[in-house]
Order: C-alpha cells, then sequence, then structure tokens
C-alpha cells in the first residue's frame, strides 16, 4: 500500500513541477506580444498557476513520508516527522529532497510574487528556471545518477525531463487560448494574438519533441542495456513500450495539429473555427494521455532498469536473432528486401503529401508496405527460445568453474561430443543426428547460455541428447556451460600471436584466484583499470633460463606498469619450489595453479597448430599479456612462435602499446550469456 501511495505522490509532485515550467515557458512566449495582457486567459493562467506551486509542495512530503516509510521498513514512519528527520540528516535521498523542498518554497514564492506585480516577460522566465531548478535537482535521484555520478549520465535525463515539461506544462494554456478562441461569436472578436502565441508554441514544440526524443533514447539505453529482450520480459520494458505507444499517439495528435488545424486557424472565420474546436478536442486528449504518460514515466524510474533485472522465464516460444541465423542466403536476402520495402513505405509518405493522396491512401499505402517489410524480415531471423533462454547465468566464468566443467564434460559427454567437443566422439557416427561442432563452429556464440543450460537440463532432438537434469546438479550444468564458452574461446584464440594488435580488445578470458609463495593473494580482476598482467604457464627445469630472464627484467616490466604471475604447469616438489622461489621478485602460485593451467590450457591452439583431435598436447610453456582492462591481447608460445618475447625489448614494445590506449571496451563481463 506504501508503495502505491508513494507512487502517487511521485506523480503529483511530477505533474505539478512540470505543469509550473512549462506554464511559465507559455506566458513568456505569449508576453512577445503586449496586447496580449488583455486577454482574459492570460489572467486565468495567472490565477491558476499558484496551484501547481502548492500540489508540488504537498507532493514533495507525501513523497517524503512514504520514501521515509519504505526505507525503514516500518509503514508507521509515514507520519512520524522524528523519523522524517532523521531520514533527511543521514541518507543521500534525503539530502536531494531537501534541496528540492528549498527550490519548490522558492517557486511558491516566485509564483506569489509574479501573480501580484505587473505582468513582464522575465518574470515569467524566472519563475519557469526556478521550477526547472527543482525538476533538476530530482535527476540526482535518478537511475542514471546512480550508475555513475556524472554530468554525462545526468544530463541527459535532466534534459529530458525538463524539455518534456516545457511541451506537457505548457498544454493547459494552449486549452486556455482554445476555450476563449471557440467562445468567440464573429470575426471581429477573433483572439488574433492568441492564435499568434499557438503558433509559435508549435513551432517551438517541434524540435523540443525531437529533443525529447532523442534524450529519451539515451536514457533507455543505458537502462535497458544490448539485449533487445529486455524490453519485452521485464517490467521495465513493459513500461518503456506502454510509454512509446503513448508518445506515438500523443506525436499523431500533435502532428495533426501542427499541419492541419493550427494553419486553418489563420482562414476565413468558419473554417478557423472548425479548426479551433477540433484542436480543443484533440489536445484535450493529448493532455490525458499526457497525464498518464507522465504516471508511467513515474513508475518507469522508479522500476528496476531492464539490464539490472533477470528474466526468469522468457514467455515466447521464439526470439530475433542475427547472431544465429546471419550467414545464410535465404536469411539475408529476406532481410534485404524487408529493409527495401521499408525505405519504400518512407517514400510513400513523401509521395503521399507531395501528390496530395486522399488519407485513406495516405495511411494505407505506408502501412501495408510496413507490415509487408516486417513479414518478410522477421520471420527469418527467428529461432526457438525456452524459458531460460535469457536466464543470467548465477555461476562466474572463472577458472574453478571451467575446471570442474572439463571434468563433467570429461564424464559425460567425451563419448558423443569427443575430447575437445568437436562432434567427433565414439559414438558420433552411430548416432541419428552427427552432434554439434562445439568448439570451431560458432555455436556457443549463436545461442545463449540458458539455450544450453534447457538442452543441458531436458536433453535435445526426443532423447538423442540425453537429459542431465536429474544426473548433474544446476551448478554443475552451469560449470559445464562456462567449460564450452571458455573451449570455443580457446579456438578462436589460435588468431592471437606474441603481437598486440592495437585497439582491438576482443577477448575475454576467464578470471581465477590464487594465491602465492610470497603470502599475496588475489584474483586477475584486482588488477583491472591498474596494471596489465603477464601470467606465465612454466614447468620445471625447462623454463628455468626463462623464469631467470623475467627475474632480471622485472625492474623493466613492473616500470611499464605491469605485474608477473608464474603459475607452475605441473606441481614442484618441496626442494625444486624452494630453487623457483629463491630471490623471485614476482609471485608464484602455490594454491590456484592446477585450476589456472587446466582452464588456460584451452587457449594452446595456433594457426599453425590447431590441435584439433585426441585430448590436445599442453605446450610446457605459455605467457599471456592482459590490457589493464581485463582483455587478453598476446600470447607467446616459445615451441610455436620462437624466440618472441625472450627479447624482453620486443615485450616491453607489446606493453608500451597497451599503456598507451585508452579504455575502447568495458571491462569484461564475469558471467557468460
Amino acid at each position: 500500500m506504501i508503495e502505491v501511495i508513494g507512487a502517487l505522490f511521485r506523480w503529483l509532485q511530477l505533474t505539478s513541477n512540470m505543469i509550473l515550467i512549462g506554464g511559465f515557458v507559455f506566458l513568456a512566449i505569449a508576453a512577445r506580444e503586449r496586447i496580449v495582457f488583455d486577454n482574459s486567459w492570460l489572467a486565468r493562467l495567472e490565477r491558476l498557476l499558484p496551484w501547481p506551486s502548492v500540489t508540488l509542495l504537498l507532493g514533495l512530503l507525501g513523497l517524503l513520508a512514504t520514501t521515509t516509510a519504505a526505507a525503514t521498513g516500518v509503514s508507521e514512519n509515514a507520519w512520524r516527522p522524528g523519523a522524517w528527520l532523521e531520514f533527511l540528516q543521514k541518507t543521500r535521498i534525503g539530502f536531494i529532497w531537501t534541496v528540492r523542498a528549498a527550490c519548490a518554497l522558492l517557486v511558491f514564492g516566485i509564483v506569489l510574487y509574479v501573480r501580484t506585480s505587473p505582468r513582464a516577460r522575465w518574470r515569467y522566465v524566472l519563475c519557469a528556471a526556478v521550477a526547472a531548478l527543482t525538476l533538476t535537482a530530482g535527476s540526482f535521484a535518478s537511475h542514471s545518477a546512480a550508475e555513475e555520478q556524472s554530468v554525462t549520465a545526468i544530463l541527459p535525463y535532466a534534459l529530458h525531463l525538463v524539455l518534456a515539461s516545457a511541451w506537457f506544462g505548457a498544454l493547459p494554456g494552449v486549452l486556455a487560448v482554445l476555450f476563449a478562441t471557440t467562445q468567440k461569436r464573429s470575426p471581429e472578436e477573433a483572439d488574433r494574438p492568441g492564435v499568434q502565441t499557438l503558433k509559435r508554441f508549435s513551432a517551438m514544440a517541434l524540435p523540443v519533441m525531437i529533443a525529447v526524443f532523442v534524450t529519451g533514447i539515451i536514457v533507455a539505453d543505458r537502462m535497458v542495456g544490448t539485449s533487445y529482450a529486455a524490453l519485452f520480459g521485464t517490467k521495465y520494458g513493459w513500461l518503456l513500450n506502454t510509454k512509446l505507444a503513448l508518445l506515438a499517439v500523443i506525436l499523431s495528435i500533435a502532428a495533426r495539429a501542427h499541419f492541419v488545424w493550427l494553419p486553418s486557424l489563420g482562414q476565413n472565420w468558419g473554417v478557423a473555427a472548425a479548426g479551433a474546436r477540433g484542436l480543443r478536442k484533440w489536445l484535450t486528449v493529448e493532455f490525458g494521455l499526457a497525464s498518464v504518460l507522465v504516471l508511467v514515466a513515474t513508475l518507469l524510474a522508479n522500476a528496476v532498469p531492464a539490464k539490472h533485472d533477470a528474466i526468469e522465464n522468457w514467455p515466447y516460444p521464439f526470439r530475433f536473432s542475427i547472431d544465429a541465423t546471419w550467414g545464410y542466403w535465404s536469411v539475408m536476402i529476406s532481410v534485404w528486401v524487408g529493409i527495401a520495402l521499408l525505405v519504400l513505405a518512407g517514400g510513400a509518405v513523401t509521395l503521399g503529401r507531395t501528390k496530395r493522396w486522399e488519407t485513406k491512401w495516405r495511411i494505407a499505402i505506408p502501412a501495408a508496405l510496413a507490415v509487408c517489410a516486417l513479414a518478410v524480415a522477421l520471420p527469418p531471423l527467428a529461432v526457438q527460445s525456452y524459458p531460460e533462454t535469457y536466464r543470467k547465468t548465477p555461476v562466474p566464468f572463472d577458472a574453478i568453474s571451467i575446471t570442474n566443467g572439463l571434468s563433467l564434460f570429461a564424464s559425460n559427454c567425451v563419448a558423443c561430443h569427443g575430447p575437445q567437443a568437436k562432434g567427433n566422439g565414439v559414438l558420433a557416427k552411430t548416432l541419428p543426428r552427427q552432434p554439434v561442432d562445439l568448439l570451431t563452429e560458432p555455436h556457443t556464440a549463436m545461442h545463449t547460455a540458458g539455450d544450453f543450460f534447457h538442452w543441458l537440463t531436458y536433453g535435445r532432438f526426443d532423447g538423442i541428447m540425453p537429459a542431465f537434469g536429474d544426473k548433474l546438479s544446476e551448478e554443475d550444468r552451469w560449470d559445464v556451460l562456462n567449460f564450452l564458452h571458455a573451449n570455443s574461446r580457446g579456438y578462436q584464440a589460435r588468431l592471437i600471436s606474441p603481437r598486440v594488435v592495437p585497439d582491438q580488445p576482443y577477448m575475454a578470458p576467464q578470471n581465477f584466484s590464487y594465491s602465492a609463495h610470497d603470502g599475496l593473494s588475489g584474483t586477475l580482476k584486482d588488477f583491472r583499470r591498474q596494471k596489465a598482467v603477464l601470467l606465465v604457464l612454466f614447468s620445471w627445469p625447462e623454463s628455468r633460463a626463462r623464469l631467470d630472464q623475467l627475474r632480471s627484467a622485472y625492474a623493466t616490466l613492473s616500470g611499464g606498469n605491469t605485474v608477473v604471475l608464474a603459475v607452475p604447469v605441473t606441481n614442484p616438489n618441496q626442494q625444486d619450489m624452494a630453487t623457483i622461489t629463491a630471490d623471485m621478485p614476482f609471485p608464484v602460485v602455490t594454491q590456484g595453479a592446477t585450476e589456472i593451467v587446466r582452464s588456460y590450457a584451452l587457449f594452446r591452439r595456433t594457426l599453425a597448430n590447431p590441435d584439433l583431435f585426441g585430448e590436445g598436447t599442453l605446450p610446457k610453456h605459455i605467457e599471456f599479456l592482459f590490457d589493464r582492462y581485463g582483455y587478453l591481447r598476446a600470447r607467446w608460445i616459445p615451441e610455436g612462435d620462437g624466440t618472441g618475447w625472450t627479447d624482453i625489448g620486443l615485450l616491453m614494445q607489446q606493453i608500451d602499446q597497451l599503456n598507451r590506449e585508452r579504455e575502447i571496451l568495458p571491462p569484461p563481463d564475469d558471467h557468460v550469456h
């Protein structure tokens, strides 16, 4: 109940604030003609505008009460001023509320001043500016501000609200002019200054609505993320779709008003009167829809952002995926034909206006072309989906999970899929359907982790692939998926060489945990945004000369903002470990080495040695270079790459390249998708 009441108070204060901004913007536009000051509708507007300033204060007070109750978890705190005061003093949201309340009080004072003082345009501008400041202060409590405390994060959201207010809040003023206009009985009584004000407002509203749309896209993109599925599988997504649907209807009414009804006001009296009546009727509808839109926007602002909300059950039996379908000629042809039809639909709109088609044809022909475009382009992009398709992986993509998944795969899947998941197991040829190649084909990239989880749980192809839901725990099944993704990425890593490709951080490696001989412990993630990492998988005594070289060059490497982590491929005995670690300036991993080696052995392949059959052979020595954002950028295998990084100068060139680069992509996600 508190949540519902809180939502109503949020809507009340937001609507009041927007009407104050838009109302005074409209008055400032009207005040360009001083003759307008003699019109009765302007006096009515001035008498009405103090009321939104009162409801703004009441809405903020109710918002404080309900927010305090929700934050403390005690419903009774909604009417305890002592609890309100404590909330204001101890929380960031409370501080923001205090700033908003102070601005709202200032707005109330200025509104009263304007109401009792001689009319002047600058006073209206001042009221609009202070009301906009009140609304902008609330942006610091938005999801955008919670994501990142920066101007670039907050500014689009604040602009979106203020610009929307300049349009929505001005509608009562527009209606006031129209009601006054439709009451006139003769051309002599026509309110020409009022009509001129409407035309000026309409000219301003077009670029304002474009800016509202653009800033809205920026904000929505940050809240939804990269997956369109969040638009149709989360509460935030459905609220956003509802908001867009309402906006589409509102914009269609606004377009009709701008291009048809408003120009008619400048024609003969009969046409002008009919146009004014049409404007009044439909703008009343528009204002009602806009009020509902503001309510939806209020609910949207307090919903969990779509990119942070889990889609536990995808409700549809299909999804659209370019990754899973693109590459087939039939798909590409269908999509391009669909795009061509959409272009023709856009051309039909322009042609219809130019040739002055009848209204029914101006709507029917572009609509028919658009429907045909979607009917041609979308079905080929559809693939089967399951309730788990967009479920987020609960198990981190790390060395421990991958190592466990590798063992489970070896115990349960090798007979059909082969030791490297290439689909060439000993039983593969006896099956009525050949197992999928999960190594060299981009199968793991074409389907979501949830798809694989569903197949592992329930089986596939009418039992040809058995179900493991009863045999493996949920965590074990996610571990198998992590192994499959790491295995596939390992195959893609055959393209990596000892030389860094500038500005191409495409390979996301798995995280790992470690403890070292010098007492240090941590994870690979710990170095993100701080240092580059040189990971050395070594054998003893074969790697002795290389370790001695790294020991001597460590001062140079650390001066290049790089840390070295050495991991033994096999467990050295106590005597060998003492020899290895003697005077060693960088950590030698003692715990976690097995998992690191087994998971990073998947990155052993090269173009010259793809290593596709059998269980594979781990080189005795491999080194990996990660940039400071967590991406694998270079790899050296002495057996295939020759002298390579034994030339410390060459290694430092690669490190210098990484140090010169700025962040190109955000750090890799900790979970596969």
